[in-house]
């Protein structure tokens, strides 16, 4: 999945724009940068301002709150672009005819900014920053130029452990709608389905995995997904919240036996469920995140 181009100039023979990023992935709450290349038209420009916009393609469900609200994405398709991040670049200047000038930038990125790529090998997902330049009232953007984005230290270990643990990564995507009772920030959450490990496969179809960092911590969010059985009608799902600080586990315990640890607790926590049991992905407002220690709670 790509996104939609946009259209290129900015207006009738006004100026074009594109957006450059220095090379390489960035990480969750690293710096991004590069520079705004802007190619001045037959005529001079008044450029009021440079923003830059951080975009993802967001799977939303059909009707709901969010879904296409930017009106990139195609119809039926069951996706959106929705924008998570805007940063001024540039001030007022003016830009001759036939002039390029360089608008270079420097922004950080939200900590909770999704993961594209694990070990350099791409996820899946279709993250983009873009420009637009506020030249003469015009407000045409420039082509998202790809975003890389490799995981924290932190959660490239938890992902490592589970894969030890003889977990499999199935798939990766971006949902929309916030998970209650998390510090989530960003309108849509990543997650990461894995399939269970020989220890696990009688109890669980699958883990979602969502990571939702902050400066000094990663809260992980574990929804199981229960293997359904001939009287339960079916599978139901129950979420589980730890918290770790980015330096990982203290004293001796390592990432592999911690994790095995929430993968325990969170089976455990999954069966203490009835049938009747529900979780949201909705919250009317983010709360403040938990304190940087291992914990589970119920949601």
């Amino acid at each position: 999945m790509v996104f939609k181009r946009q259209p290129g100039p900015l207006g009738v023979g006004g100026p074009t724009v594109d957006t450059v990023l220095d090379a390489g992935a960035v990480r969750p709450g690293g710096t991004l940068s590069g520079r705004v290349e802007l190619a001045g038209g037959t005529a001079g420009h008044d450029v009021e301002q440079v923003v830059l916009e951080l975009v993802a393609r967001v799977e939303t469900a059909p009707g709901e709150p969010g879904a296409g609200e930017s009106g990139d994405g195609e119809p039926g398709d069951g996706a959106g672009v929705v924008a998570f991040g805007r940063y001024p670049v540039g001030g007022a200047f003016r830009l001759a005819a036939g002039e390029r000038r360089d608008v270079p930038f420097s922004v950080r990125l939200p900590w909770e900014t999704p993961v594209t790529e694990l070990r350099g090998r791409p996820l899946g997902l279709t993250l983009g920053v873009r420009a637009q330049p506020a030249a003469g009232g015009d407000g045409d953007r420039s082509d998202p130029a790809p975003l890389r984005v490799a995981p924290l230290p932190a959660q490239e270990a938890v992902l490592e452990a589970f894969e030890q643990l003889g977990f499999g990564l199935r798939s990766a995507g971006l949902e929309h709608g916030r998970i209650g009772g998390t510090g989530q920030r960003l309108p849509f959450r990543q997650e990461i389905g894995l399939t269970p490990s020989a220890r696990y496969a009688h109890q669980l179809d699958e883990i979602e995995l969502t990571f939702l960092a902050v400066p000094d911590a990663l809260e992980v969010v574990l929804e199981t997904d229960k293997r359904g059985g001939p009287s339960s009608g079916g599978g139901h799902d129950a979420l589980s919240r730890f918290t770790v600080p980015h330096t990982g586990p203290a004293g001796p315990q390592d990432w592999d036996d911690l994790v095995d640890g929430w993968i325990r607790e969170s089976v455990e926590h999954r069966e203490s469920y009835d049938c009747h049991a529900v979780f949201g992905h909705e919250s009317p407002a983010p709360s403040p995140p938990s304190t940087p220690s291992a914990s589970s709670t119920e949601v």
